[in-house]
């Protein structure tokens, strides 16, 4: 049986200045991000795209949702299998290429790599194992054209 979910967000550009799209340099791309019953977002294109480098950029939440599903299943199965997590922080890192020839581009690569502390040091070893599973259940990363890779570090609270 298969699943549906539907997900709905208004993007409202905020960067017109007054003459609108009459010049490539005349218009910021700011932007507004709302999600019903949530925090707009003030957002931008990345500096190199002539966006305000002090906003959050479409590649940021790219990257921000492929770390941050991964860590919500990783959390799931450890929950499941009688894993405690008590610390979880992702250091994650994305390489994304522009093709010259007509100005588009391409995420290639994504390395995520958590630091999970569990309260026990006999939970480590299956705390490694449930990455790969996590990997395997990812909404996102199941989405993209190109493998995201891991680099777990699993610790105990008592080691």
């Amino acid at each position: 049986m298969i699943k549906s979910h539907t997900y709905q967000l208004d993007i409202i550009w905020t960067g017109n200045d007054g003459s609108g799209t009459t010049d490539y340099a005349a218009y910021r791309r700011d932007y507004t991000l709302q999600c019903s019953n949530k925090t707009d977002l003030h957002c931008s294109a990345d500096a190199p795209f002539r966006g305000d480098p002090n906003k959050y950029n479409p590649e940021d939440m790219f990257l921000s949702s492929l770390s941050s599903c991964h860590m919500l299943w990783y959390l799931h199965l450890c929950a499941d299998a009688g894993i405690i997590v008590t610390e979880y922080r992702d250091h994650a890192t994305g390489l994304m290429t522009e093709s010259y020839n007509g100005g588009g581009g391409k995420f290639v690569e994504v390395l995520l790599s958590p630091v999970v502390t569990v309260a026990d040091a006999s939970m480590v070893d299956k705390a490694y194992e449930l990455h790969d599973a996590a990997r395997e259940k990812c909404f996102i990363a199941n989405s993209c054209n190109f493998t995201v890779m891991h680099h777990p570090e699993c610790r105990s609270f008592n080691m």
